[in-house]
């Protein structure tokens, strides 16, 4: 027993250290949640823009989710990043993929960063509808 727990401690604490993030830290991170596969959504491009002052949007950052429906890497923390920024979701290209029809051919999620703590804008979706919120 007492070996089985020595085993169990060091693959949890192996498992904490991959999934630890590395090198610089950034501000905006973001995932999707596909709730009718209730799997993430992988491949899917997002564009960050950050709104100027003239109410129009420039374009800051590009990537696409990886395996497990995230970007953790949006706004290095080496600067402040207050503003209103906009996730543009590119989303037919998922669907399209499955072999779905969606109303959404993209989501754009609009918010305000003020200050300097971590900011989570994730998704949950489906073909016909979708959900944001401020996650951790």
């Amino acid at each position: 027993m007492r070996q089985m727990l020595m085993i169990l401690a060091a693959v949890t604490a192996g498992a904490l250290f991959a999934a630890a993030p590395t090198g610089a830290k950034h501000q905006l991170s973001t995932h999707i949640l596909d709730i009718s596969q209730g799997a993430p959504a992988s491949g899917v491009t997002i564009v960050l823009y950050r709104m100027t002052e003239d109410g129009g949007w420039t374009k800051v950052a590009e990537g696409v989710t990886d395996q497990n429906g995230r970007i953790g890497n949006f706004l290095p923390e080496t600067q402040s990043n207050d503003g209103i920024y906009k996730l543009r979701f590119e989303t037919r290209g998922y669907f399209k993929a499955q072999g779905l029809d969606s109303i959404y051919p993209f989501v754009e999620v609009v918010f305000e960063i003020k200050g300097s703590s971590h900011y989570h804008i994730p998704i949950t979706l489906s073909a016909n509808g979708y959900g944001t919120y401020r996650g951790n």
